[in-house]
């Protein structure tokens, strides 16, 4: 990946961070364009392009209350709205604990302040650093990868020793439009690492769990 690339990735980031503080989180149909498996975008909803649907969030949610994990691993906390839902969950269940990487200081810095304001900021553990360097000890119930899409892979193979058998595994960003985390999740399933759900939101989510282990 060229550093012309990070850097312009960069800057839509800080862009859309921006607008977030003149308009806050305001609620807008999504704009990400119609595919096959996903024709009409806009009867979902989003506060912005990069931070996950709202319908997607509350999925998110959802299954942290379904399946009541120990512990989430998120990479690429961008400005934390994930993080708070996922750690709404936990609170709900009374137990558990999210840690969430941001590489990007800055996207970091605004993250760590949303994420202080809100009523969950106890349940969250956020990290200034590369989701490929990360260290995270113990066994990972649910695992969100949500970083720069082209390491999505690399996140998903440099955790899956750890995450549980029974644990799920989510990878945002997979539809047919944009094509690498969905290649990416497909590969893996062909290796026999994991077995793959493709949710057909605009923007693709997949659902999966790894092979090893089951029983």
């Amino acid at each position: 990946m060229s550093l012309r690339r990070i850097f312009k990735k960069e800057k839509q980031e800080h862009r859309i961070l921006r607008q977030i503080e003149r308009t806050g989180d305001a609620l807008q149909p999504e704009y990400h364009r119609a595919t096959p498996e996903c024709p009409h975008p806009e009867r979902w909803s989003m506060f912005d392009s990069m931070t996950a649907e709202v319908e997607v969030l509350e999925f998110l949610r959802t299954l942290v209350t379904t399946i009541k994990p120990e512990l989430i691993v998120e990479t690429g906390t961008f400005s934390g709205v994930s993080t708070i839902w996922l750690a709404e969950g936990l609170k709900a269940n009374g137990r558990g604990k999210v840690i969430s990487c941001e590489f990007d200081p800055v996207v970091f810095a605004k993250a760590k302040e949303r994420i202080g304001q809100s009523a969950v900021a106890g349940w969250i553990e956020l990290r200034n650093e590369s989701s490929l360097e990360m260290k995270v000890e113990g066994k990972i119930d649910l695992l969100f990868s949500d970083s720069d899409m082209p390491v999505r892979e690399q996140e998903v193979r440099r955790f899956l020793p750890q995450v549980s058998p029974y644990g799920v595994i989510l990878m945002h960003d997979a539809s047919s439009h944009l094509k690498v985390v969905r290649e990416a999740a497909l590969k893996l399933e062909k290796e026999g690492l994991i077995s793959v759900v493709l949710l057909p939101t605009p923007r693709g989510l997949v659902v999966a769990q790894k092979r090893e282990g089951r029983k």
